[in-house]
């Protein structure tokens, strides 16, 4: 009997341990089905779970590391992409080499990438991704010895389709536009219209071919426009996008996924020659402002002393995120040496922008600036059927503005007076000009009725200014 019930358990023993290793083996090969058609976020929980059951197996840890990549979760990534490489997993170091640029270990990116090319090149294998990468982590490692230090004072995640609109540029400086009306086949790939002040030159994208480029429009008298491509200095071999002119008329900002970018878009700045008609070599404006994501629209507000960028760098996507800084008069840089790195690398990447808040003092005074700009251009922007202040504190355009209903009856009423009194000032003008014009006759019939008017004139204006303080002691009592 004994016998009889250990072999029921032991048959049990290995049914259940074979329909484990079934479920097992369906689990991971329909998770590699998803991993093999890019749908790394599907595949991801699935590979999560396989990768903890087996952490030395290194297909597991290279597939559950590029899940986190191509995730946006690089920092996780790291780890099991290298006990990938650790495992000599084929396209390890590759990946590994990925996530390191991400996470700005640009050094342990290069030396990673070189001994991957090396294998590629014994193995008589393409190098050009490889080269590409390098170039890309080299071009990290520059900028990360030369961080800039700017102060960023606030930082506000947005929908993409919508970021301009928390731009707050002085009207002096130009405006930017998402209608692209001069190129609506690039407006569909974000293509951006910056205007001058006076609206007679816009700088736009367009795409003539596979890329898109910066033009240049000017407004003749006759109505029309002069339009051309900008140099290939800024244009050639590249998507070049988000221009911003400085109201110097010759530096102008823009954005490029070129091979000195860092990776998507970096921020470019150049200055127009005016000797041969084209631009100097661009310069990359470094970090904070770039990193291996999109980073673009960069602005320097001159009158408000106030610049802005977007970048998707941390965001899910059609997010980005707008951050708003005190552009520096002179660049400034942190010590590579002296600075620990992991404080340069956050630095660098923005996690928190109140590490750059050396002086709260500026930072404070540069918040203030911004509500005012932003007040001024609600101001320009507002529906304004008439202007009238209630006190220091409020002033209203419109009639639905009024919380009093007296008030706005009274207001109602208000506007009946002074619009006879503009009639009246008007009649009175009329007759005085037709007095200094008139002869001793015509002065004599005239004379009476300008006095007559005149005295009008006065009175009105008392009921005027007596209607005006009626409505405002009236409002005030329900705002207070």
């Amino acid at each position: 009997m004994k016998e009889k019930v250990f072999m029921t358990r032991y048959l049990w023993t290995i049914l259940l341990t074979f329909c484990t290793l079934t479920l097992h083996g369906q689990t991971q090969a329909q998770a590699k089905a998803l991993y093999d058609e890019g749908k790394f976020a599907e595949a991801k929980p699935a590979l999560e779970k396989l990768v903890k059951q087996q952490p030395s197996n290194g297909n597991l840890n290279l597939w559950y590391g590029v899940c986190c990549l191509e995730t946006g979760d690089a920092q996780n990534a790291v780890k099991y992409l290298e006990q990938a490489v650790k495992r000599r997993t084929p396209s390890g170091q590759l990946y590994l080499g990925m996530a390191y640029n991400e996470v700005f270990r640009f050094e342990d990116a290069i030396e990673t990438l070189e001994a991957y090319r090396s294998d590629l090149v014994k193995r008589k294998r393409d190098t050009a991704e490889a080269d590409e990468l390098l170039l890309r982590s080299r071009n990290g490692l520059r900028q990360l010895r030369g961080v800039e230090r700017v102060t960023v004072v606030d930082s506000l995640v947005v929908d993409k389709p919508a970021f301009l609109n928390y731009y707050k540029l002085s009207p002096e400086s130009g405006t930017l536009s998402a209608d692209n009306s001069f190129s609506p086949k690039a407006s569909l790939e974000g293509g951006i219209v910056y205007y001058n002040e006076l609206g007679n030159i816009a700088y736009y994208t367009d795409k003539p071919d596979s890329l898109l480029s910066i033009y240049r429009a000017v407004r003749l008298l006759d109505g029309t426009s002069e339009r051309a491509p900008l140099s290939d200095e800024i244009n050639k071999g590249q998507n070049a996008n988000y221009p911003y002119v400085m109201p110097d008329g010759s530096t102008i900002y823009y954005a490029a996924d070129g091979p000195e970018s860092m990776g998507g878009y970096d921020i470019f700045v150049t200055r127009y020659n005016s000797t041969n008609g084209t631009y100097l070599q661009p310069d990359n404006v470094g970090m904070p402002f770039n990193s291996p994501y999109n980073d673009y629209m960069f602005v320097i507000d001159e009158f408000s002393n106030l610049g802005w960028f977007a970048s998707d760098r941390y965001q899910p996507e059609g997010k980005v995120c707008i951050y708003v800084f005190i552009p520096n008069e002179t660049k400034e840089v942190y010590n590579y040496e002296n600075t620990d790195l992991d404080e340069l690398i956050s630095l660098s990447q923005l996690r928190r922008i109140q590490d750059t808040w050396t002086n709260e003092g500026a930072v404070n005074a540069a918040k203030q600036r911004l509500e005012e700009v932003s007040n001024k251009i609600a101001q320009l922007n507002i529906k304004k059927d008439f202007e009238f202040v209630i006190d220091d504190a409020h002033t209203y355009y419109v009639a639905s503005d009024f919380k009093s209903d007296a008030a706005k009856a009274a207001f109602a009423q208000y506007q009946q007076l002074a619009q006879s009194l503009t009639e009246l000032d008007t009649r009175l003008s009329q007759m005085r000009e037709q007095y200094a014009e008139g002869s001793s006759s015509q002065k004599s019939q005239l004379a009476p009725g300008i006095l007559d008017l005149e005295q009008r004139v006065r009175q009105l204006q008392q009921e005027v200014r007596s209607a005006a303080n009626w409505v405002r002691r009236e409002e005030q009592s329900i705002l207070k």
